[in-house]
């Protein structure tokens, strides 16, 4: 029996409906777009008299997991049953074995967890905690499940229910999938929440529950689950940095709840979100600002649930880091119409890198007011983070030798006097309201100031022995976001077509106050990588350095846009075609900061406009079944000369880049599969080893297949990953030098699977094995490809157990150990840099709810 996994969201959860294929209804399967499911408030209901009075059914539920124990009875019973996920994530059953009435077994398989079960249908149940639930004053009616969200009847729709219309965003994310480790649906920029099938684009949201089950402690550990993404700063540097099919996006590049330039630009740590969203290509009409060519990252804020959460972690990570994290939610008002989510952690100690020792503190405070036409949300974000001898992201190699063998991955090339000292602050908010029942107008903000004092060196390697030559540094920096942005979501009929119409207008301002790569008389001295010199504490006078509040401004840019896109859909959503463009000027100006008498003046500045404009289709010929095909642009600033460069700090016009792709995604019901075709074009920027001399030469055509899966295949079996093959070419060089030769830093082959396993009950129940691997091929070093480096891959494995503590409250201990075998490598060989990858690491975790 094929099983279909349908999301809706309920009360403010997420919520995971199971649902047996053959008792939905043709109207639920064929409903005209532009309608959606409803679902009235849930009241404590008589037990339907179908399922009570019916025959018995031959369950068998072993011990174990709940989750899995439900989606089992399911099918057994052919029963419908939703719920709120995060209700059952961490609880265990008994299980149940024999035949039994449906609710009986149901029941059984209850029995211990605290819940209970409620009809709202005659043969839909919700499972509810008896200490919470409120009495509703409507009587309940059948829930029919829609494709990503739900519409109460009557007044306090949106209280009753807890999720805006279809055109809204404010609250809970698109539910998860049946793995639970990743999205139903994603936010597709302008589109809003789309479910995958339904997307013309390649979008993956990792959860919250992911991100907790890896001990992922920043985005870059996140998206270590995409192979089109790769890492290309070290671990044990300042930052993160990212490799997207082929083509840079750095930090400052990712969006926070849709807005860009507020998010922390160097590192965004994972405590206060519950969704990582990654859309793969351009993004110039669905993003605003300027597009990410290789693609863009979202980060969604966690919002409080109706159930109250009060849960502690306490970690360890090796060799003496110690981590706290607490995250508490609730929601307040007669419908609990408010809602109130903390998370604060406090991380400290040394990391298995010699000498290097990372102090972090984040606190994220998220508000949100779900009313019957109104919705808002307000996140306040705080984070600091403190580094000892961060390891160096500028890392060389003179042009004439070979690229030397990794170093031990323990070595650390900083000396003890170097340090990263950094601040950040953020506040956001979003606003909705429903003009008509499908229509919303919206209106969201944010801003951010990031502050960094920065002590660091930059090495070339002059022999393949490991012999390099390094500089200190001083690098104070202030960098300030802000982004504004109002728009308009509609869906309408015109004859026997549906619209769903986005508007938008959007200006976001980025400023950065530095004085760029400062070497500030400071000393050069002879080191070697396998065998680095450490400068002692006290050596350099970093009293007198200047500070990052003190800075002169470097550069500002203005990104200006407006946006219109229309989804048109024929044949009951059989076929949607997505036509839009999206106006864009850039206004960028840079300023001269040495000192002296043209300190402050004008150097360079542009400011240029475009359209960029967007087709997209998807057919999908079978409910489990769609193709997409996209064409789609990017208007990125024109890249800066980077601090070792010989024209360092020159700024270069605007480029355009352009994707053509086209996929296929199958929704097994429990697995999903997806592969696409893709070719992105963007101008060429590349330092030059010979010359050092940093310029735009010629174009880089990056063609790509990929395939991805993500669900639970069988019972207990969990799968993520996927495999993307790239020919990254460069053509159009300057006299034709390079043409043909592959693109520096891209792998042709990446490789990631991520897999967990629950071990059978009368085995050990509650406990999961997890495992992943990692592989990345060669690639080239520099544009002439007569460097390059070794292909590498890394294993993962752990355990994770699930029990009852005090009061009957779940406690999850995870273990992980990262690079298990403690191979060398160079992780990456990006924009002219290397990085080394982390040495095995040991991760242990206690997660206690009160």
């Amino acid at each position: 029996m094929r099983e279909r996994v349908a999301g809706i969201a309920l009360a403010g959860a997420s919520v995971l409906a199971v649902v047996p294929a053959e008792a939905e209804s043709q109207d639920q399967k064929r409903r005209q777009p532009g309608t959606r499911g409803r679902a009235s408030i849930i009241a404590l209901a008589p037990e339907p008299a179908a399922l009570q009075d019916g025959a018995d059914v031959a369950l068998s539920v072993p011990r174990g997991a709940l989750e899995p124990a439900l989606v089992r009875f399911t099918e057994q019973a052919k029963i419908k049953l939703v719920y709120p996920t995060d209700l059952t994530a961490q609880l265990v059953t008994n299980g149940v074995e024999g035949a039994f009435r449906p609710l009986d077994g149901l029941g059984k398989i209850l029995t211990g967890t605290g819940l209970t079960y409620r009809a709202v249908g005659p043969s839909t149940i919700t499972l509810v905690n008896p200490r919470y639930v409120q009495l509703a004053t409507e009587p309940a009616s059948t829930v029919t499940l829609g494709e990503l969200s739900v519409e109460a009847q009557g007044a306090n729709r949106t209280v009753a229910a807890g999720l805006p219309p279809a055109s809204g965003t404010v609250g809970q994310p698109p539910v998860p999938y049946a793995s639970g480790q990743v999205g139903s649906g994603a936010r597709v920029g302008l589109l809003g929440n789309r479910s995958v099938l339904k997307t013309p684009f390649s979008v993956t949201g990792y959860t919250e529950k992911l991100i907790a089950d890896q001990q992922a402690r920043s985005v870059s550990d996140v998206v270590q689950n995409n192979p089109s993404v790769r890492n290309d700063a070290p671990p044990y540097s300042e930052r993160d940095s990212y490799f997207i099919r082929g083509f840079s996006v750095t930090n400052l590049d990712t969006a926070f709840d849709g807005l860009f330039y507020i998010a922390n630009p160097r590192r965004s740590f994972t405590e206060g979100l519950e969704r990582v969203e990654i859309l793969l290509g351009p993004t110039a009409l669905l993003s605003g600002g300027t597009g990410r060519t290789g693609g863009t990252i979202n980060l969604v804020p966690k919002r409080a649930f109706d159930e109250p959460l009060t849960r502690i972690t306490t970690t360890y990570v090796s060799d003496a880091q110690i981590w706290t994290h607490a995250d508490l939610g609730r929601r307040f008002g007669t419908f609990k119409e408010w809602g109130v989510r903390f998370n604060g952690a406090y991380r400290t100690g040394a990391t298995p890198l010699d000498r290097n020792a990372i102090e972090v503190g984040v606190a994220a405070l998220a508000l949100d007011y779900r009313g019957d036409r109104f919705r808002a949300s307000l996140d306040l974000n705080h984070s600091t983070q403190n580094i000892t001898a961060p390891t160096s992201l500028f890392n060389s190699v003179a042009p004439n030798i070979a690229v030397p063998r990794a170093p031990n991955n323990r070595r650390n090339t900083a000396t003890s006097v170097e340090y990263n000292d950094s601040r950040y602050d953020m506040a956001a908010g979003r606003m909705e309201f429903d003009l008509l029942p499908e229509t919303t107008l919206y209106a969201a903000g944010g801003l951010s100031r990031y502050n960094e004092d920065f002590l660091t060196s930059t090495y070339q390697v002059t022999r393949p022995t490991g012999q390099a030559t390094n500089t200190l540094a001083v690098q104070p920096l202030e960098l300030q976001g802000f982004t504004g942005e109002v728009g308009l979501r509609s869906q309408f009929q015109t004859g026997f077509v549906w619209h769903r119409l986005n508007v938008a207008a959007v200006e976001a301002v980025n400023k950065n106050f530095s004085r760029g790569f400062v070497p500030f008389a400071l000393p050069v001295f002879q080191t070697n990588i396998y065998d680095p010199v450490d400068l002692p504490r006290g050596s350099v006078p970093t009293i007198a350095f200047p500070r990052s509040e003190r800075q002169p401004l470097f550069t500002e840019l203005y990104a200006r846009s407006v946006a219109v896109a229309d989804t048109l859909s024929l044949g009951d959503d059989r076929f949607l075609l997505t036509l839009g463009a999206r106006f864009q000027e850039i206004d960028l100006k840079s300023y001269a900061t040495r000192p002296g008498p043209t300190q402050g003046t004008l150097a360079t500045s542009y400011l240029e406009s475009r359209i960029s404009p967007t087709i997209a289709a998807v057919i999908q010929p079978f409910d489990n079944l769609s193709f997409y095909g996209n064409y789609i642009e990017s208007l990125d600033p024109g890249p800066t000369a980077p601090a070792l460069a010989v024209n360092s700090n020159e700024v270069f016009a605007p480029v355009v880049s352009q994707q053509k792709e086209v996929g296929a995604k199958y929704d097994f019901g429990r697995v999903t599969l997806t592969t696409s075709l893709f070719e992105i074009e963007q101008p060429n920027g590349f330092t030059d080893p010979a010359t050092r001399r940093f310029s735009v030469s010629g174009l880089q055509r990056n063609r790509g297949l990929e395939f991805t899966v993500f669900g639970e295949p069988l019972p207990g079996v969990r799968l993520l990953g996927g495999l993307t093959l790239i020919d990254a070419k460069l053509v159009n060089t300057v006299g034709g030098q390079f043409d043909g030769r592959a693109a520096p830093g891209v792998p042709d082959t990446a490789f990631n699977l991520y897999g967990e396993y629950d071990l059978p009950p009368w085995l050990a129940p509650g406990l999961t094995v997890t495992g992943r691997a990692i592989y990345t091929s060669s690639m080239f070093y520099n544009q002439a490809n007569t460097q390059s480096v070794p292909d590498w891959t890394r294993f993962d494995a752990g355990l994770r157990y699930v029990f009852e503590g005090i009061n009957r409250k779940p406690v999850v201990m995870r273990a992980v150990v990262e690079n298990i075998f403690d191979d060398s490598y160079w992780a990456s060989a990006a924009r002219g840099f290397l990085a080394v990858g982390a040495p095995r690491t040991f991760i242990l975790s206690a997660s206690v709810d009160f």
